[in-house]
């Protein structure tokens, strides 16, 4: 079977990670970097020997499957360009800056049988180590994601950048409809609870100008708590589920050492099966939907996306 030949759209700081990871990739190689900022795409492809792009069409022309890591607000027209020139998408979360948005790509993904992977990666790191596993719902989920300033993902506000992280793990924890939302805050700080119709009670916090790094999740279940630290790799349970804690390079699996290694694995496994194996494009839409619903509560205006020729990194 022929390599895949995939690209990244983006020369940012994320778009390097994905290019690092697809770099590394069996069977595949890394045909370019796409960014209209020609200096900026030509210093990323520059490292891993590749081809410079900064014609969107020409770039996609030379792939089977992008990966979209530019800023939140350019996602939907990246994506939705390459699904309709039969791309298959890789998509940074969040995959649009509104749920409309986001719907509309997995429906066009779906109808043309196209890949659309959302790039979760949190997920595969609590998937690996068991804490989906329980059936029953938890009482109370609380989940901190503090970072200091860095100036980057300023085009959308601390839910789009930070919290839609939790929110995806709290649905997946869940399995769970929204039903209220309360929540306060600005662009930059937030915090929110959210109601479930599981009977769990989420409390959130997400800040963008904290004085250290924190991100955390405590879940509390009537049998005992699971405390996550995703920082420092550490994990209490006095519950009786079967938790994983292995962490370490040597014993741990690829999606807890490097889940953006294994979310680069599961989309290239999935183009060539022609399935999303990872987090689909419809799941990562509900997400965006429960995102924007603490946005309103909070009072913080909805961004829009923007022409994708502007603005392309992240």
């Amino acid at each position: 079977m022929a390599a895949l030949k995939l690209g990244v759209a983006g020369a940012g700081v994320f778009g390097s990670y994905h290019a690092a990871k697809i770099d590394a990739l069996a069977d595949a190689d890394l045909v370019g970097i796409y960014d209209t900022d020609q200096a900026r795409a030509e210093a990323l492809a520059v490292k891993f020997a590749t081809s410079v792009f900064v014609d969107y069409d020409a770039f996609l022309g030379a792939l089977d499957a992008v990966v979209v890591a530019a800023p939140a607000i350019a996602h939907f027209e990246l994506a939705e360009t390459a699904l309709n020139a039969g791309r298959h998408v890789f998509i940074e979360k969040p995959v649009a800056s509104s749920a409309a948005s986001a719907s509309a790509l997995a429906q066009l993904a779906d109808q043309k049988g196209l890949v659309l992977q959302a790039g979760h990666q949190e997920r595969y790191v609590c998937d690996a180590i068991g804490l989906f596993s329980r059936k029953r719902p938890p009482q109370r989920i609380e989940c901190v994601r503090h970072v200091p300033f860095t100036g980057r993902c300023g085009d959308v506000s601390a839910v789009f950048d930070l919290m839609v992280h939790d929110i995806d793990l709290i649905r997946r924890l869940t399995n769970a409809e929204l039903l209220n939302v309360s929540a306060e805050g600005n662009a930059e700080k937030v915090a929110a609870e959210l109601f479930l119709s599981s009977g769990t009670l989420a409390v959130l916090s997400a800040r963008r100008s904290a004085k250290a790094s924190e991100r955390r999740m405590t879940i509390v279940y009537d049998d005992g708590v699971i405390d996550f630290d995703f920082i420092r790799r550490t994990l209490s349970n006095t519950t009786d589920a079967a938790i994983s804690s292995v962490f370490d390079a040597g014993a741990a699996p690829l999606a807890v050492r490097d889940p953006l290694a294994y979310g680069a694995e599961l989309f290239a496994n999935g183009v060539r099966c022609g399935k999303t194996l990872g987090v689909s494009g419809e799941d990562a839409a509900e997400t965006v939907k429960w995102a924007r619903n603490i946005e309103q509560a909070a009072g913080i205006e909805a961004v829009r996306d923007i022409d994708l020729r502007k603005r392309v990194r992240k």
